[in-house]
């Protein structure tokens, strides 16, 4: 008989997170003390848990994170920073302690964001982006807590889930409860150049590039970001064409951020992208930015000095094409003295099948 080969459940989940109703936002000093978390009951495991559950075919794991927390409570989500993940054996599921380091069994994986509701309003634009999304059946959710963090830590059952909970602790002390997404979306593959008979400025993306843009947006739904800018040359537009009609949100033309105007001006096309990024955190929204190769290239020389750490740093690719085409890279910026600061940095790739 051969050897049994190991089996690995992939799934992903998230804290969520809010304001005591009672906290003046605008003026607290220690963000964790004035943030609430949400934990979930399972009856079947009799355990308090963070909201997560097993990916769907062709599901990434941050489509599922932003599911299971909606399935599960109720609540239509935007994803933050990245927390990190967890690994233990499924035989351990349900039990206080998961600290086996035995990888030769069958496991479960999962991998955890921050996460933050969104309001009514914004949750109807995202539906058709984003897909379906069902409650949980009573049988597998039966309770719902919001919990301060250290109410949290005592009620957590597992000891996995109050490591997390210490890794988020970490994370709004960096200022991540505050932070805003800035996602720069690489438009989607454009008919070669050499076979193109048309102006620059009208190249098209092909039928593949489309695949990719259309499957693109189910990833930045994760994200909601409200509000579309983009390059006006023909790639770009097409890119985020989709988006914005699936959420009805307008895209917003920059002429400063073309590859002929960024060769011209690169010094006026960065002023214009930190404009974007000053906004997004003056108008506490989240903001996608589609944009050429050249460009993009352009914008991470600044923005490698924005990073936090220069490990975070690194993930902006300092070499040309600095990310795929139809990918998009997510900013997490905060408010700092010094101006915005980058605290996180996650890469996404649509799932094209």
């Amino acid at each position: 008989m051969g050897n049994k080969v190991r089996r690995v459940v992939e799934a992903a989940g998230g804290i969520l997170y809010r304001w005591r109703p009672e906290a003046d936002v605008a003026s607290c000093t220690d963000d964790l003390d004035n943030l609430q978390v949400c934990i979930v009951h399972r009856p079947k495991y009799d355990d308090w848990s963070w909201p997560k559950g097993k990916l769907d075919p062709n599901e990434s794991h941050r489509h599922a994170a932003v599911r299971e927390l909606g399935e599960e409570t109720g609540i239509t989500v935007e994803l933050g920073p990245y927390l990190g993940e967890v690994e233990y054996p499924l035989s351990e599921e349900g039990k206080k302690t998961r600290r086996s380091k035995d990888r030769t069994v069958d496991s479960k994986h999962v991998m955890f964001w921050m996460a933050r509701p969104i309001d009514a309003v914004a949750a109807e634009h995202l539906i058709d982006a984003f897909g379906p999304v069902h409650r949980a059946d009573v049988g597998e959710i039966d309770g719902i807590v919001w919990a301060s963090v250290r109410e949290a830590r005592r009620k957590l059952t597992h000891s996995t889930d109050k490591d997390l909970l210490a890794i988020f602790a970490d994370r709004v002390r960096e200022g991540a409860a505050r932070s805003q997404a800035v996602i720069i979306v690489r438009h989607g593959k454009a008919e070669a150049r050499k076979v193109w008979k048309g102006t620059d400025a009208n190249r098209p993306i092909t039928p593949r590039g489309a695949a990719y843009a259309f499957a693109l947006n189910r990833e930045l739904a994760c994200y909601n970001p409200t509000r579309l800018a983009t390059s006006p040359w023909m790639r770009c537009q097409e890119t985020l064409q989709v988006l914005s009609w699936q959420t009805d949100r307008p895209m917003i033309h920059i002429d400063e951020l073309t590859e002929d105007a960024f060769a011209e001006d690169p010094g006026a096309a960065w002023r214009c992208f930190r404009r974007e990024i000053d906004g997004a955190l003056a108008d506490r929204q989240n903001t996608a930015i589609c944009m050429h190769r050249p460009v993009i290239g352009g914008m991470f020389e600044h923005l490698r000095a924005m990073c936090t750490t220069k490990i975070l740093g690194k993930r902006l690719i300092a070499k040309s094409p600095y990310m795929p085409t139809g990918n998009a890279i997510v900013l997490h910026v905060v408010s700092s003295p010094a101006g915005p600061h980058i605290i996180d940095i996650q890469k996404v790739a649509p799932i094209v099948y």
